[in-house]
């Protein structure tokens, strides 16, 4: 049998040791150890996005990645963007829009949606879709999504935070 493995990394902020088997994936390790469930499991094959999270300031699918990998490594999640705010505007325009339904898919969308705004401050509605492209939604057509996003990239171009 595989001894556990001692990792240490820095999940929304908060220091995190812990002792992981070898083989147990980043998405599997946030939502069973840390009780982190926003990122969800949706494919585990890096198709849908479900479990989108930052490792590092650059978004990855937790599915694909193994916890060990992320030793030393800083993580956020959506509870992390939820918490601090940062994604606060883009929440509302979520909700102002409907571009939720299930929610499912919705923590993924956030997350590649605040990477795309963070690297551009104007995005077109292709550019958009383009980051969203390997971000699976089931209910809305997407459309609200990208409307979403797209507010709140204009209203961020008007006060910049």
């Amino acid at each position: 049998m595989t001894a556990p493995i001692s990792i240490l990394l820095q999940v929304n902020g908060e220091r995190v040791d812990a002792h992981v088997l070898p083989r147990i994936n980043l998405a599997d390790f946030l939502r069973e150890h840390l009780h982190l469930t926003g990122t969800h499991v949706g494919c585990e094959h890096g198709v849908c996005g479900a479990c989108t999270v930052r490792v590092n300031g650059e978004i990855v699918r937790a599915c694909l990645m193994l916890a060990v990998q992320a030793q030393g490594a800083s993580v956020q999640t959506i509870e992390g963007l939820s918490d601090s705010g940062e994604i606060a505007d883009l929440q509302e325009a979520f909700r102002n829009r409907n571009a939720l339904q299930c929610g499912y898919c919705t923590p993924g969308m956030l997350m590649a949606a605040q990477d795309l705004l963070k690297q551009q401050l104007a995005p077109s509605r292709d550019e958009i879709r383009g980051h969203l492209s390997g971000n699976y939604c089931r209910c809305t057509g997407y459309h609200a999504i990208i409307d979403a996003i797209e507010a709140t990239a204009s209203a961020r171009q008007r006060s910049p935070q």
